[in-house]
This record gives C-alpha cells, sequence and structure tokens, in this order.
C-alpha cells in the first residue's frame, strides 16, 4: 500500500501486477524493472512461489503467497518484473488505512487484462468488498472484460466501486454501463475528441492528462483538444480532473480539479471512531470528543484525576444549572471538568 502521487485518488493498491499490453509510454514497466532486483535468480528460488498458466494461453503468471525477499532481507516488489504476478499476501494492508480512502486497484497492471484469471480478479474484488469503508477505483485498456465479468454477474455495482476505461484517441473502447459508476481516464490524450460533441454514453467522471517522460515520438497535445473536452463535460454536467500534466498547456488558472460527491465522502475505520467519538452520558447522541466536555473524577486530594464521560455541551450546562453550579467558560475545542473533592479535604468520595 503506497501513498499515491497521482492526483486523483489517495493510496494505491497492488495485489496484481505486471501487464502484457506492451503500451510504448508506459510508466509502470520502467518502475518494475528498476525495482524487481535479479529475475534470473528469483526465478530460481521455486519454493517461493507457484506458476499458473495465462487465461489467455501468453504464457506463466506468478502467485506469491507470502513476500519474497533478497539475500539481504529486503522485500522483492517485483521479483519477476513485469510478468503478471498475483500478490496474494497484500490482501490485509487496507486495514493499515485508519480512513476511508480513494484507492487505485492495480495501478503497476491491467487487472481486467486476458491474460489475468478470474479467480485473481474474485479475490481482490472480494478482498475490497469486505473493507467497504474505502473507495475503488479500477482501470483498464480492456473493458471488455468488464462486460464479460458482468455476463457472469461477477462485477459488483457498489457506490464505492468505480470502473474505468482508458482512452488516449477516440477509438478506444469504453465500459457502458448505468448500473456501475463508471470513468474514462483520457490519458496520455493522444488526439482530439471531438466525437465527445456527439449524442453518446456519458460517463460519471472524466480524467484527462497529458503524456510524460521524454519518449521519442512523444504526443503534445494542443489547447484545444482538452477545451473541447472540458466543454463538453460542462454540458453534460461531469466532474472533470485536470492532471498536473495539462498547467504548461491551459495554464494553471484553467485547471479543473472536479471529483464526484461520492468519492469526496470520508469515512473511518472501527477502531479510529471508537478513538475519535464518545456518546453523551445524558443524551446519548454521538459526538466528536473534541466538540465535547470530558468528565473527570477523582476520589481524593493529589490523586490524578480518570476520565470516565463525555456530555455535549447542551448537556453539560443542563447538569450545572441542576446542581446549581457556575456554568464554566468553554473553551472553542475540549473543556475537561474535574468533579472532586475539596482541596481542603483530606479524602473523599468522588461527585456524580
Amino acid at each position: 500500500m503506497n501513498r499515491s502521487k497521482i492526483e486523483w485518488c489517495d493510496h494505491t493498491y497492488n495485489p496484481i501486477t505486471g501487464c502484457r499490453h506492451s503500451c510504448p509510454y508506459c510508466y509502470a514497466r520502467s518502475i518494475a524493472t528498476r525495482f524487481a532486483g535479479d529475475v534470473r535468480l528469483n526465478l530460481m528460488a521455486k519454493k517461493d512461489y507457484s506458476v499458473q498458466t495465462a487465461r489467455d494461453g501468453s504464457g506463466d503468471l506468478y502467485i506469491l503467497d507470502r513476500p519474497m525477499v533478497n539475500e539481504t532481507g529486503h522485500t522483492l516488489v517485483y521479483p519477476f518484473g513485469f510478468e503478471p504476478t498475483f500478490h496474494r499476501y497484500r490482501a490485509e494492508v487496507l486495514d493499515k488505512l485508519k480512513m476511508g480512502n480513494n484507492i487505485f486497484v492495480g495501478a503497476m497492471a491491467d487487472m481486467f487484462g486476458e491474460w489475468v484469471p478470474n479467480e485473481w480478479i474474485r479475490e481482490v474484488m472480494g478482498t475490497c468488498s469486505s473493507r467497504p469503508r474505502h473507495n475503488y477505483l479500477f482501470l483498464t485498456k480492456n473493458p471488455g472484460r468488464y462486460e464479460q465479468m458482468d455476463g457472469l454477474g461477477e462485477l459488483p455495482a457498489y457506490q464505492n466501486f468505480w470502473y474505468g476505461s482508458t482512452r488516449t484517441t477516440p477509438d478506444d473502447r469504453f465500459f457502458e454501463s448505468y448500473a456501475h459508476n463508471t470513468f474514462w481516464s483520457i490519458e496520455p490524450i493522444h488526439g482530439p475528441f471531438r466525437m465527445l460533441e456527439k449524442d453518446e454514453f456519458s460517463p460519471d467522471w472524466i480524467i484527462i492528462g497529458a503524456e510524460t517522460g521524454r519518449r521519442k515520438g512523444k504526443v503534445v497535445p494542443e489547447k484545444e483538444w482538452i477545451e473541447d473536452i472540458v466543454n463538453w463535460c460542462d454540458k453534460a454536467g461531469i466532474p472533470v480532473f485536470m492532471k498536473d500534466s495539462l498547467i504548461p498547456i491551459v495554464g494553471e488558472s484553467n485547471m479543473c480539479r472536479d471529483f464526484p460527491e461520492h468519492l469526496l465522502r470520508t469515512e473511518i475505520s472501527p477502531k479510529m471512531e471508537r478513538k475519535l467519538y464518545a456518546a453523551c452520558a445524558e443524551c446519548k447522541a454521538r459526538m466528536k470528543k473534541s466538540e465535547m466536555v470530558a468528565l473527570l473524577a477523582r476520589s481524593k486530594r493529589g490523586e490524578q484525576p480518570k476520565q470516565f464521560g463525555f456530555m455535549c455541551r447542551d448537556c453539560f450546562r443542563g447538569f450545572c444549572m441542576t446542581l446549581g453550579l457556575d456554568v464554566p467558560q468553554l473553551a472553542e475545542l475540549t473543556q475537561s471538568v474535574t468533579i472532586g473533592v475539596e482541596d481542603d479535604e483530606k479524602d473523599g468520595e468522588s461527585m456524580e
């Protein structure tokens, strides 16, 4: 699990790595090759992995049930380079995130490529489904696989599952569904998308980006290509997110960085929820502890007060008035109130 440098997501999650599309502009291939280590030596460690035939018969696929390490004990992130690999041991890394996040699943792969077995996809989907506080964004250059999985009833239509299609030109296929959240990643944009002016299916979100790097033959998009897409999105009411790679082309003041409403939500883990929230001792309303009054008590002088509950401010004021106590001036944030014995008493029982 990595904190992402991709602007439109918070984290990337890569249970499957590797790809066989051979895109000339691919960023992932060079990264995987750089951090593969000695692939020839890794392949010799046969006890550390298993092999499976690709779904489309294109060659071997690799399965890791536990991390593979090198001779110095360091984990090999891509031990087989950019060959398709299922890192089954990564299933639990999502639990490390305390807050709900927008997670790009498969940033170092195309997990819907024709070579990927159905059971791999099912397992990844199950892992994501069992952790519903996050939003999961999938992206493929092979949207026909979405259709195949949907036909089998195995493409969840959950609100927090988003299915993206990569489109570099208007001729690239995309996933058309009104039952699922869909988006297009028009990156790198390699031509004008004037066809967007036609009456066709509208996705729920569009991301636009230019090709980066120094590849020979790199396509630099024209400003009007971007403007045509943005204008169409505005007319259709589609949020559009422009990546930073477009700043040199359109200028910072013309950048759009919009998200669908659901991707703006934030949820927290049950453990963090228990840490940050509490129920009012009086009205039982559940609120942030930072917005409530912490109640402390001690049984005798010199003893460290112990926290025994929280009250919302309205209930605390009522509590003080009922006992004939002066209501203290509450700070903007948490105000702890100690209820205990008078300083001139040696001991006694805590007051309620």
